[in-house]
């Protein structure tokens, strides 16, 4: 069986039904549960525990990496950065970036701003 959204094989039994489309575990859960950037419940909750003695400097190493290619370009958009990973040798699904970027946005580690009428990330 395939997927209706991404194309990919799914086994027998593992495919999840989501409005008459049968879909991988992967495209079932970004599409019930997509990445939000201006989300405050999700700030709020990094600014608590940052707080409460956790680390606001923790991040994964794929979101370590996009903090590097932002500070060495001065900012970049989503190509730009999604291409510099894999330059960088880390495979990153659209959605999973878009994942990453929200979640350094709700830690304020990056930012986006409009420049020659795109959106632009840069560093906080």
């Amino acid at each position: 069986m395939k997927c209706d959204r991404c194309g990919g094989t799914i086994e027998e039994g593992e495919e999840r039904e989501l409005y008459g489309r049968e879909l991988c575990e992967d495209c079932y859960m970004d599409s019930i549960s997509p990445s939000r950037m201006c989300d405050p419940w999700a700030e709020y909750s990094a600014k608590s525990f940052s707080e409460e003695g956790g680390s606001d400097s923790e991040v994964t190493e794929t979101q370590a990496k996009i903090l590097e290619i932002l500070k060495a370009s001065g900012g970049a958009d989503r190509i730009a950065l999604f291409e510099g990973l894999q330059k960088e040798g880390i495979s990153i699904k659209p959605s999973d970036l878009e994942r990453e970027i929200a979640a350094l946005r709700h830690m304020k580690k990056l930012r986006g701003e409009r420049r020659e009428g795109k959106i632009f990330l840069r560093l906080w």
